[in-house]
């Protein structure tokens, strides 16, 4: 589950100068804990500082636009207001732009939510702004492929950051797991996927033989490192180390599929923050570090 409020050719001398400075920013990730990333020259006039960004709370216009200059792959809700030329923009500044999906529940500020809440399944924990969602139900399906991912594709983003395929280990039962795979497989073929969470389908659905390729592009997992002891007041501790190890064993398994691996963390710790910078280094993998759950 999501934790959030609402819930990517020069002259001689100019290729000497980007080499230094790949150089310097490279000394700096390793004195600094590896929170720099080498300067894409498409990137608008900023150089790129971070990897990674999840900001599914932020609403579209200029303060957005500004908060999003220096990561490299964002991660936004088109349904918050950004359109085609935000978009374009963005891309245009060498982004990676990812818009968020929710295919396993609804929200009841979506203006469609009184359209499915006959096919919802149960309420949801810690969010009582949203319910479960019956992922075989055709209805569904055909909302999610053909009606919601069809408008979010149109704005331009390169993919689908997929939310609440957890659905199946709340109800653990063939139909839920073959709605997901359909879910997923639609949205495959119309961008990049990345699934957030969704150890037990992914895991279930690997140990099946399942090519991942036909799935999703990468994975995004929260709270490996980190866990949430109150969600009303913001407040975050140090995960357990049998709930971080079970979640690192599982983006490892992603890994070896040659895909790519997210994290999400949420810490207000320096210390903390560090050691997560520097076992992301480590692993390989890109990680956004969020002093809040609503991702502003």
């Amino acid at each position: 589950m999501l934790q959030r409020n609402s819930f990517r050719g020069h002259p001689k001398r100019l290729k000497r100068i980007h080499s230094m400075a790949a150089v310097i920013i490279l000394l700096l990730s390793l004195v600094f804990g590896g929170i720099y990333v080498s300067a894409n020259p498409g990137v608008g006039k900023d150089p790129v500082k971070y990897e990674y960004g999840v900001f599914l709370g932020v609403n579209a216009g200029k303060k957005a636009m500004r908060k999003f200059r220096k990561y490299e792959t964002i991660v936004l809700d088109v349904q918050n207001g950004f359109d085609k030329d935000d978009i374009q923009t963005l891309k245009e500044r060498g982004h990676r732009v990812y818009s968020y999906i929710n295919v396993g529940s609804v929200e009841n500020y979506r203006d469609y939510y009184n359209d499915y809440l006959d096919i919802t399944l149960g309420k949801y924990d810690n969010w009582p702004d949203e319910r479960w969602v019956d992922v075989s139900s055709s209805k569904w399906q055909d909302f999610i492929l053909k009606d919601l991912s069809g408008k979010i594709k149109d704005t331009g983003v390169d993919g689908y950051f997929v939310d609440n395929i957890d659905v199946y280990y709340q109800y653990h039962r063939d139909p839920i797991y073959n709605g997901v795979e359909t879910i997923l497989r639609g949205l495959k073929e119309k961008g990049d996927v990345i699934v957030n969470g969704g150890d037990t389908f992914v895991m279930e659905y690997l140990e099946k033989g399942g090519a991942a390729e036909m799935i999703l592009d990468g994975v995004n997992q929260e709270t490996v490192f980190t866990a949430i002891k109150d969600y009303d007041r913001n407040k975050f501790k140090e995960s357990s180390e049998e709930e971080r190890d079970y979640y690192l064993a599982y983006t490892e398994a992603v890994k070896k599929q040659g895909k790519e691996v997210f994290l999400l963390e949420y810490t207000k710790k320096g210390r903390l923050k560090k050691k997560i910078q520097n076992r992301c280094r480590e692993l390989g993998y890109k990680y956004y570090i969020s002093k809040s759950l609503d991702l502003r």
